[in-house]
C-alpha cells in the first residue's frame, strides 16, 4: 500500500521514516523496470497536474518528500546542485505529499531554499498509491523511454548515480 492509504498521521510516517532502509534503491515501492504510471496531482495553485505529460518523452526525476522530513532535508544540497547541472536535461518533479502540510507551506519552502523543477501537491494521494510510495524522501528515476530505472529511499542516496541510470 502507499504512503497516503498508510499513514494517517505525521506520527506514524514519522515512525515509518525511523524503520526505512537507510539509503539506495530497495524493494519497496514501484519495480525497477515498469513503466511509469501517469497520475494526476496539483500544481502549488490548485491547478491539475500530470505527472505522466513528461513520462516517455525525456527523463524525469521524482522526488516524494515533505517540508518536515529530515532525509528529505539531508538530500536537498545534493538534488539543487544536480538541478542545475541536468538543467535542461532532466525533468526535475517534487511532489510534495499532504501529511502534516499544506500547499501554501511547501510554496514557501520551495521558494527559501531554491528547489528548481515542477513542485506539485499530492493533496488526495494519487501520485503516492500510483508509484506505491513507502515514505517521504522516496525517488524515482524514469528514462526517456518511460521505464522506472531507479528507486531508492532515505537520505544518503547517490543522486548522481541515479539519474545517470536514466541515460
Amino acid at each position: 500500500m502507499a504512503l497516503m492509504t498508510r499513514i494517517s498521521t505525521g506520527f506514524a510516517l514519522a515512525v515509518a521514516l525511523v524503520a526505512a532502509p537507510r539509503a539506495g534503491a530497495q524493494d519497496s515501492g514501484i519495480p525497477v523496470g515498469s513503466k511509469a504510471p501517469a497520475a494526476v496531482v496539483e500544481t502549488l495553485d490548485g491547478a491539475p497536474a500530470d505527472l505522466g505529460a513528461w513520462v516517455g518523452k525525456e527523463p524525469v526525476f521524482i522526488e516524494f518528500w515533505a517540508t518536515w522530513c529530515p532525509n528529505c532535508k539531508q538530500l536537498e544540497p545534493q538534488l539543487v546542485s544536480l538541478q542545475k547541472k541536468y538543467a535542461g536535461k532532466v525533468r526535475f518533479v517534487g511532489v510534495a505529499v499532504s501529511v502534516n502540510q499544506k500547499p501554501e507551506i511547501v510554496k514557501r519552502y520551495v521558494a527559501a531554499h531554491g528547489l528548481q523543477g515542477e513542485q506539485l501537491y499530492d493533496k488526495k494521494g494519487t501520485a503516492t498509491d500510483a508509484y506505491d510510495v513507502p515514505a517521504t524522501s522516496y525517488v524515482v528515476v524514469i528514462n526517456a523511454k518511460g521505464t522506472v530505472v531507479y528507486t531508492g529511499l532515505g537520505g544518503r542516496q547517490d543522486l548522481a548515480a541515479a539519474i545517470a541510470k536514466a541515460f
